[in-house]
């Protein structure tokens, strides 16, 4: 069956999470963070990926907005930074316009170009969404844009994996998914989609259920591999 949709989620994968927290320590506004933007811009990614997980689990849905804002609070106390209103709402600010990869729009192109479908699957509120890919300028390579709030739940669940076939009309074997998130690469290959985990980080493979069907360094060899599939 061969594929002809590619999707893919959007935080760490096409939208650098880390960049809000970077851009903030390089403009100099905020010296406390000059040398520890990074362990801050970590701790914030962890905490808010911990909280979507614990309310998929036990029902208690709140926006991923609400989420990332409550992840920040968590790794703002944690850095000793609690109560500097001023560098929260920098960093909130920032979230909603994050850095692309630089192979991003160029990636989409080309898949567009070969005639594959091509979405977004994300965690993030609809709002949030549509804010980051109109700063990146992908909303034209785009054919949809799917946010779990249609559903009510987060990743991992199969619910949000079920929005693809129904807004591309296709079956879960001709999607390839593509995410920066082992776990969720593992999800879908259970659910039946082709899998590409983009491992920036070199990170070991999680030991879950499915196994990434590839593996990327970026997103820069998508075209091709898609091409084959």
């Amino acid at each position: 069956m061969a594929i002809d949709t590619c999707i893919f989620d959007a935080y760490g994968t096409l939208f650098d999470v880390t960049s809000a927290a970077r851009e903030t320590a390089e403009a100099g506004d905020f010296p406390v963070l000059a040398d520890r933007w990074r362990v801050l811009a970590v701790a914030w990614r962890d905490k808010q990926l911990q909280y979507s997980w614990l309310r998929a689990i036990t029902g208690d849905h709140a926006d991923f907005w609400q989420v990332t804002g409550d992840a920040l609070d968590w790794a703002m106390e944690a850095e000793g930074l609690a109560g500097d209103t001023a560098l929260r709402d920098r960093l909130m600010g920032l979230y909603r316009s994050l850095s692309a990869y630089d192979e991003v729009l160029e990636v989409l192109e080309a898949l567009k170009n070969g005639g594959m479908g091509t979405g977004i699957l994300s965690n993030g509120s609809p709002e949030m969404l549509q804010e980051a890919v109109a700063s990146a300028g992908i909303g034209r390579l785009l054919d949809h844009v799917l946010s779990v709030e249609s559903v009510g739940v987060y990743k991992p669940s199969s619910k949000v994996y079920d929005m693809v076939g129904r807004a591309f009309g296709c079956e879960a074997g001709r999607v390839l998914f593509v995410s920066a998130n082992g776990w969720d690469v593992a999800a879908a290959g259970a659910y039946g989609f082709e899998t590409v985990w983009v491992n920036r980080a070199g990170a070991p493979v999680d030991r879950l259920h499915a196994r990434p069907g590839h593996i990327m360094d970026d997103l820069s060899g998508l075209p091709a591999l898609a091409g084959k599939l």
